[in-house]
Formats: C-alpha cells, sequence, structure tokens
C-alpha cells in the first residue's frame, strides 16, 4: 500500500513539477527517475539489501534515502496545494495571483522547503529522546505505591539506522531516572539476532528496583520471534506473552499484564488474548497493562484495566499526519486518554522504523509516569 500511494505522488510531482522545469530533457529524465526510485527505494531496498522491515545498509545511506522519500511526499502535497489554490485563483478570476501561481518559481520553492523539512525530520528522529513526566492518579492505589515511577520504553527499533550507541544513549537517560520499574512496550528491534547483537547489548545495563519488563510488538514477528524472546530474557527482560507478574509492596499488589500483538496470528502464534493475561491476578490488585497497540483499549477498559501503556504510532511522526494514524489506531495516537474509566497512555517511542524516519513537531520521548492515589 506504500508503494502504490508512492508511486502516485511521485507520478503527481513528476507531471506537474519535473516535466515543466526548463531544463534540458536528459536532465528532466534523470530527475524524473530518482523521483520514481525514492518512491520505490523500500521494494529496491528489500530486494538487494535486507527487508523493508530491516535495511542493512550503512546509517548515512539509510538516512539519505528516508529523507529524500520524505521530501518526495511533502513535495507532493505542498505542490498538491499550490495547484489547488492556483484552481480557486482561476474560479475567482484573480489574475494577478493567478499569474504569480503559474510562474516557474512557487513550485521549486516548495520542493526547497520540502527538502529542508525532510532534512530536519530525519535529523529529529535520530536524537536520543528527552524524559517526558506524566503524572497518573488512579483510583484504588494502595498507599504503599504513592509515587511509584514506572519508566516506560516502546518502538526503540534498534536497527542500522538507531544503532549500539544510540541505543546505549537511551539506556544512560532511562537509568538516570531512577526508575522504581522499567516497561518496554514493544518494537524494541528490527533485523535478526544475529545482525543486531551488538545493537540491543545496552539493553542489558536498563536498571531498575523492580526490574524491567517487556512484551512484543509488530516488528517482534519479522525476524526470528523465538529466538529474540531467548535473546530479550537474556538481557535481564522479564517478556509477558499473554501472562502478568505482580510487584509487592508489603501487602499491596500492583499488577503487570501484558498482551502479544495481533500480527503474531500471521505467523501461527498467539494472539493477544486479555484473559489469559488477567487470569489469577488478584482482583483487588490494580491493573497496569501493557499492549503495544492503543486499539484495543476499550476492552480493557470494559475488563476494569487501571491503565493501559501503549506505543507503536510514533505520535505520528508529522503534525497533520498524525489525524491519519489516530484514525488507524481506534482515535488514540500521542499522550494521555481517559477510556471508559481506565487512563491510556501512548507514548511518541524512543525511536521509529527506519522506513519512515522522521519526526517533524512529534518529538520521541522516554515517558516517566508517577503513579498518584486518585483523590476519594
Amino acid at each position: 500500500m506504500l508503494s502504490v500511494v508512492a508511486i502516485v505522488l511521485a507520478s503527481y510531482v513528476v507531471l506537474r513539477l519535473v516535466g515543466p522545469l526548463r531544463l534540458s530533457w536528459p536532465v528532466r529524465s534523470a530527475l524524473a527517475l530518482l523521483v520514481y526510485g525514492l518512491a520505490l527505494h523500500h521494494r529496491i531496498v528489500a530486494r538487494f539489501a535486507g527487508s523493508m522491515a530491516s535495511p542493512e545498509l550503512p546509517k548515512l545511506v539509510i538516512a539519505t534515502l528516508g529523507t529524500g522519500f520524505i521530501a518526495l511526499l511533502l513535495t507532493a502535497v505542498f505542490v498538491l496545494v499550490l495547484d489547488a489554490v492556483t484552481l480557486l485563483a482561476r474560479v475567482l478570476r484573480r489574475r494577478g495571483a493567478l499569474a504569480r501561481l503559474r510562474a516557474p518559481g512557487p513550485r521549486p520553492a516548495a520542493a526547497a522547503l520540502a527538502l529542508l523539512l525532510a532534512l530536519y525530520g530525519t535529523w529529529q528522529a535520530m536524537a536520543v529522546p528527552k524524559v517526558r513526566q506524566v503524572e497518573i492518579a488512579i483510583d484504588g492505589l494502595p498507599a504503599a505505591f504513592e509515587g511509584y515511577r514506572v519508566l516506560q520504553l516502546t518502538d526503540i527499533h534498534a536497527s542500522r539506522l538507531l544503532t549500539g550507541d544510540w541505543v546505549a544513549d537511551v539506556v544512560a537517560a532511562a537509568n538516570a531516572q531512577q526508575p522504581d520499574l522499567v516497561v518496554i512496550t514493544g518494537d524494541l528491534v528490527d533485523g535478526s539476532v544475529e545482525a543486531r547483537a551488538d545493537d540491543v547489548r545496552p539493553l542489558a545495563g536498563l536498571r531498575a528496583s523492580d526490574g524491567v519488563v517487556a512484551i512484543t510488538g509488530n516488528h517482534e514477528y519479522y525476524a526470528q520471534y523465538r529466538a529474540w524472546m531467548d535473546a530479550f530474557r537474556a538481557l535481564g527482560m522479564q517478556v509477558l506473552e499473554n501472562t502478568h507478574l505482580g510487584i509487592a509492596r508489603g501487602d499491596a499488589v500492583l499488577t503487570i499484564a501484558g498482551v502479544t500483538d495481533p500480527v503474531a496470528e500471521r505467523y501461527g502464534l498467539p494472539g493477544p488474548d486479555l484473559d489469559a493475561a488477567l487470569a489469577g491476578a488478584p482482583p483487588q490488585a490494580p491493573v497496569i497493562l501493557l499492549d503495544h497497540r492503543p486499539v484495543a483499549a476499550r476492552e480493557a477498559a470494559s475488563r476494569g484495566v487501571a491503565l493501559q501503556l501503549s506505543g507503536h504510532t510514533h505520535g505520528g511522526h508529522i503534525t497533520g499526519m498524525h489525524r491519519l494514524v489516530a484514525r488507524a489506531n481506534g482515535g488514540f495516537v500521542s499522550g494521555l486518554y481517559r477510556v471508559a474509566g481506565m487512563q491510556l497512555y501512548v507514548s511518541n517511542g524512543a525511536g521509529l522504523w527506519p522506513g519512515f524516519a522522521t519526526r517533524i513537531g512529534v518529538p520521541s520521548e522516554i515517558t516517566v509516569l508517577t503513579l498518584r492515589r486518585a483523590p476519594g
């Protein structure tokens, strides 16, 4: 689907921007080939250098291709807006405005602006995330857990773009918060265990008084799922696959439950099962549910979950595009939501998929959630 949309937009850019340029036809032909190459670069890379989920190319090459792809998409949007305004000027018979819009300059200028924004987006995508502090008031939270600090990491996407050095910086920033518990809500990695061994090794350094708990995202299933589960556990994580654990403070208990990702069923593996995840949990203990995708939040709320922590959306990547991402995820894309008495927090994520590595107005984050007892 991404390739089809990209080809349509590339054709539009070639027709409305490249074709009218006052350049020789060999130069325009080369530019057209470049535009189509960027539109199809995911498929080309998957054919010759890894996969769409995990391009095995040098970091600079991935960043360059990604910047070009985002610049192409933004250029198509900007040119479409210019064409719409041109049409409106024609309908309203605004000859002066129409002449300016038809001049040779506006569309190349739009492409230049798109490239600058794409460069900024790539830089932001590769930045070490800042810490975001959030307070969560939970009904019935035992007094022993007042002020309990849960650090959420999600969508780390360790890869040839976000390598071991970057992961080590994320771990250092997380440890500096001295959390009580670290939870990782999926999409830790892109690629095979062998390819990513050095890139994920710093995750073994995560520290919290109650340990590190992780669940799977959709990307864990794209390469060696079972091997990755063993690797994560060897790194000191407790991986929850439709199960839960209890954290005790004296007689008080907090339940941490985790479900798998729906994409598991494509690979003959167990999909998310909230019943199994909650089976045997103490009925009085507040439940924090780890679910990579926020889309099933209403079901979790109906089961009495107090707080759901999710990722997957990357916050929508680009301001404006986040509305489309929200529609594909049950209306949830970034931040704190109230869902039928349950609270849902959707993190923008620490990293993102190398195939769409951009953040424009949607910063990455490491989230520290401090639990508070709700009044009354």
